[in-house]
């Protein structure tokens, strides 16, 4: 396969033009300036707040340089917290073409759409001359992530996932599996994989501090349907979510916008860290899967049940639908139909295979379903994370 040549030596997958709003009143303007050009690989993104926060600093750095990102235009309102000066320079060093927009400064909502096309229709042309090089299996990152979770995904989809991963980490790919809160009464089997005893102690504290953290909010990670689906509690859940990192290996423990240094087997904890104050971890599976990009996923593994139809920005998602019936309802939205193995007309192996195999395709260019279908979800919220600790990643050579 191919992959799109950055200046850092990285190689992506896709070749998109970002529009990122840096405030949401600047979100009705950057998707005036994107909607035009939505089928030509021009995605919107866009953070909120109008106060600062690291996490959302660093996920936006790490977003706007992804190595499926050919270039950004930045739209600014004028007067929010987000640090766009020190964002456009973090863009220019690493060779993108980038500018940013202060509606503010530039003439208000008409002026900034037709400056912004303008410069949309220049950095395509820009994009279009990015080198394409020889890019192999093990240079790709990988993550998956579950949604409408029901009492068929630890069957089928979520081992099938599992299987793939195997296959992917055995050839040198790096892939990620999340979320901690989803993985409360399986951590001391992940600390047994673990690489090392120390990265073992750091996998059991990440998972007892998802614990606390939903504890002191009174909830979970569990949602009614789940409950209609046919799981009965969240370790029930856990073990499905757990089915999904298969049996190799866990070389690392990394937070969201950490970019896995070496290949192999990573958990992502995304539970903030400190004083609980944030509110949900996760207040949608689409805020998990930019996490995932933003550690570098060229594309991301969905397994669902129940059925979900999101997409993403930046980055392709490949849907696992691990429920038979749920299949035949939504085929279009759907790339594996994982539900075949419980009708026994498929093994478990077989499905891995096929995910292993779409990734590669995916990855060479084939659209996933819900890219042909338009999905560029997007969602980015406030969270604190401390920096991981040395035991948490493998040594590089």
């Amino acid at each position: 396969m191919k992959g799109y040549l950055r200046s850092d030596g990285r190689k992506g997958i896709r070749n998109v033009i970002l529009v990122a709003y840096l405030v949401e009143c600047a979100h009705h303007v950057a998707r005036e300036i994107q909607t035009p050009f939505r089928d030509k690989g021009v995605h919107l993104i866009g953070f909120p707040g109008c106060f600062p926060n690291a996490y959302a600093d660093k996920i936006m750095r790490r977003l706007v340089t992804h190595p499926n990102v050919a270039g950004v235009l930045l739209i600014s309102l004028g007067c929010e917290s987000f640090d766009r000066a020190g964002l456009n320079k973090h863009i220019a060093q690493s060779g993108r073409p980038v500018k940013t927009l202060v509606i503010q400064n530039d003439g208000g909502t008409r002026r900034t759409v037709a400056e912004g096309r303008a410069w949309i229709e220049q950095a395509l042309a820009e994009a279009a001359r990015v080198p394409r090089v020889e890019m192999s299996v093990d240079e790709l990152v990988v993550g998956t992530v579950c949604g409408g979770s029901d009492g068929t995904s630890g069957m089928t989809g979520n081992p099938a996932v599992g299987r793939a991963f195997d296959l992917l980490t055995a050839e040198g790919a790096t892939c990620i599996f999340e979320e901690t809160g989803e993985l409360i009464g399986c951590e001391h089997h992940m600390a047994a994989r673990a690489a090392t005893l120390e990265l073992g102690r750091e996998i059991l504290a990440s998972v007892a501090k998802a614990a606390h953290h939903y504890a002191t909010l009174g909830h979970g990670s569990f949602a009614p349907g789940n409950a209609e689906g046919g799981l009965t509690t969240i370790e029930e859940k856990s073990m499905g979510a757990y089915a999904k990192s298969g049996a190799s290996k866990i070389v690392g423990l990394i937070k969201p916008g950490d970019v896995p240094p070496t290949g192999g087997l990573y958990l992502l904890d995304v539970v903030p860290d400190g004083d609980v104050r944030w509110g949900f971890a996760n207040i949608s599976d689409n805020a998990e899967i930019v996490e995932l990009i933003a550690c570098g996923s060229h594309l991301t593994l969905f397994t669902t049940g129940r059925g979900s139809v999101v997409g993403s920005a930046i980055s392709p998602v490949i849907k696992v639908c691990n429920n038979p019936d749920t299949y035949r309802r939504l085929a279009e939205d759907m790339d594996v139909n994982a539900g075949r193995i419980l009708e026994g007309h498929a093994t478990l192996d077989e499905v891995g295979r096929e995910i292993r195999d779409l990734v590669v395709k995916v990855a060479e260019g084939r659209p996933t379903a819900s890219e042909a279908l338009g999905h560029q979800e997007f969602i980015l919220g406030y969270k604190s994370f401390e920096p991981i600790g040395p035991s948490c990643l493998p040594a590089v050579a």
